[in-house]
């Protein structure tokens, strides 16, 4: 999804992706479409960072306040064929912690899925999803983000209830 800091400080990000990606991997182990992946109530697809365009408010500094807004295209879980796109934008809250908050949708083929929650600059994160439309009207429940190389994608988890 994003590409907020220089890549050598997604180096941890990366490599608890590399843990993880083995997870989403298995827990995502049934025939694979050229449709979003979806297993059960778990759709799983890759966010491609190409768009990201952070907005400063401190003079070019990493400060409180500063705005990333993006566009991307999503693939299938095996990260071959476009699917769909996102869009949103996040706010640095905490500079020296590495935090951002993040609001954004998700636009696939049966609908739309809204998320809302923390972005991390060194580590992987959950959200909410708050909501969506068409298949995914009454979505509830939370999305795993996971970074994969090094942060110029990413994989979106999304658990629904």
């Amino acid at each position: 999804m994003h590409q907020f800091r220089p890549r050598s400080v997604l180096t941890l990000a990366a490599a608890t992706a590399v843990a993880a990606s083995a997870t989403v991997g298995t827990a995502a182990s049934s025939a694979r479409t050229s449709a979003a992946r979806a297993t059960g109530r778990t759709i799983t697809v890759v966010e491609h960072a190409i768009t990201d365009k952070e907005i400063p408010t401190g003079d070019g500094k990493d400060v409180k306040g500063n705005i990333l807004t993006f566009n991307n295209p999503v693939f299938n879980f095996a990260d071959k064929k476009q699917v769909g796109h996102d869009e949103g934008f996040c706010t640095r809250i905490a500079p020296k912690q590495g935090i951002y908050e993040c609001l954004w949708t998700t636009f696939l083929k049966r609908g739309q899925i809204t998320v809302q929650g923390p972005f991390y600059d060194t580590r992987n994160s959950v959200l909410s999803i708050t909501g969506g439309t068409g298949a995914f009207r009454d979505a509830r429940g939370q999305m795993r983000l996971i970074s994969k190389n090094g942060g110029k994608e990413f994989y979106f988890v999304f658990v629904l209830s």
